[in-house]
């Protein structure tokens, strides 16, 4: 699987996750009823932001397996791990994921990831969680629905280009995008699986400013990539300039996944 997700994006963007994410899920029974040590394995861990936000939510001692194919954001995983908890890395696609790589290991996570999975990949994942009997936390995959207060006309079509753009085809393979967490969540329940699924919309405004900056950018930019015919310089420069003035407001839709396979 390959993506472009630099340290400054993934940096920049920590504190609207960990203000997004449903934090109810992290509190379920099947992840605090472990007496020993919690081995938490963090697939496309980024910078590790993941862990940062789940650690402290969970009790007792913790391992972490923090794997991505970035070498450079291996290493910023690893020299900002939280204290009291260990990890490792380990360097490797997520597609590449066997039933090796579970043994042991009490949680799989990721964050922000399996819009970017085809079908076949996600059901791979979860026969695999299944097959371990591992439980699984999958957070922030866009649902989209993108709100951007004032509205503009073009805003329905750049939301709708950028969804198309995000189910695109990449190589051989077709990406679920916005279907991501309900493809998911079909393929834990067909294999008897109980899942829950919660929002976890980021809710920007003023004081994310720069945050919303850049991902205007990148929205923009795969709306215009999917729609070259929508000519959206002017939209970008209208939009980029409300949000300098901190005068718009965005939510952007994203959804949780816990999967407890007991």
């Amino acid at each position: 699987m390959t993506g472009e997700f630099s340290t400054d994006w993934l940096l920049l963007r920590e504190p609207a996750d960990a203000a997004a994410r449903a934090t109810e899920l992290a509190g379920l029974d099947d992840l605090a009823r472990y007496d020993g040590r919690i081995v938490v394995r963090d697939l496309g861990c980024g910078t590790g932001s993941m862990m940062r936000w789940l650690a402290p939510l969970l009790p007792g001692p913790q391992h972490w397996i923090l794997q991505d194919r970035d070498p450079a954001l291996l290493s910023y995983a690893q020299q900002h791990v939280p204290e009291g908890v260990s990890a490792e890395i380990a360097e490797l696609d997520v597609t590449a994921l066997g039933d090796q790589h579970l043994a042991g290991v009490s949680l799989v996570t990721c964050s922000a990831l399996l819009d970017l999975f085809t079908a076949e990949e996600v059901t791979a994942l979860a026969d695999l969680c299944v097959a371990s009997r591992t439980p699984a936390l999958f957070t922030l995959s866009v649902a989209g629905e993108v709100t951007l207060d004032p509205p503009h006309p073009l805003d329905e079509q750049v939301t709708a280009a950028f969804n198309d753009h995000q189910r695109r085809q990449s190589g051989q393979r077709w990406l679920l995008g916005p279907e991501a967490v309900g493809a998911t969540a079909e393929a834990f329940a067909k294999a008897g699986v109980s899942v829950t699924t919660r929002p976890s919309p980021w809710h920007l405004g003023a004081q994310q400013a720069p945050l919303i900056l850049q991902w205007l950018r990148g929205w923009v930019a795969a709306a215009a990539e999917q729609r070259p015919d929508l000519e959206l310089d002017g939209y970008l420069a209208a939009r980029s300039a409300a949000a300098g003035a901190g005068e718009l407001t965005v939510t952007v839709g994203h959804q949780d996944l816990l999967a407890c396979t007991d």
